[in-house]
């Protein structure tokens, strides 16, 4: 990463303008290309720098739902067990973790019903239980990573 790059990172951590030419208006307060910043964009993408780029919604505010989930699996049922969760579209990512609940995920459902049924769905389907952790309370932490 050079240094456009990480002022690129830098600056879309802070919002991404809604306009016509969104990228040319990024493009611009960076001093390079439109062409330039969607290459050097594809390029971080494509090494694996930045593994996604995109907006984050509030799926709440949209109807929808948010959960974090846990489960407890046996350490030789662990690859099958991953698979059957990561089959569902609603497994946003999933985590595996040296404790008692070795693996934990977030599942986004398009309703706060779906959530309790992709539960269900993936206990019958793998024969174990979901610990289901809604959140109680949302804080807003802005966090930003210096590039």
């Amino acid at each position: 990463m050079d240094d456009i790059d990480r002022n690129i990172v830098n600056t879309l951590q802070t919002g991404f303008p809604i306009c016509d030419a969104p990228y040319n208006k990024v493009a611009e307060s960076l001093g390079i290309s439109e062409s330039d910043l969607l290459a050097r964009l594809q390029a971080l993408l494509a090494n694996g720098t930045l593994t996604r780029f995109g907006p984050l919604y509030n799926a709440e505010q949209m109807g929808g739902a948010l959960t974090l989930a846990a489960v407890k699996i046996p350490a030789e049922r662990f690859d099958e067990v991953t698979e059957i969760i990561n089959a569902f579209p609603e497994v946003a990512h999933n985590y595996a973790r040296s404790h008692e609940l070795n693996m934990w995920f977030v599942l986004a459902t398009e309703t706060p019903e779906q959530q309790q049924h992709t539960i269900n769905a993936i206990e019958q389907q793998t024969g174990l239980t979901v610990y289901n952790m809604p959140k109680l309370k949302e804080y807003f932490v802005n966090l930003r990573l210096e590039a």
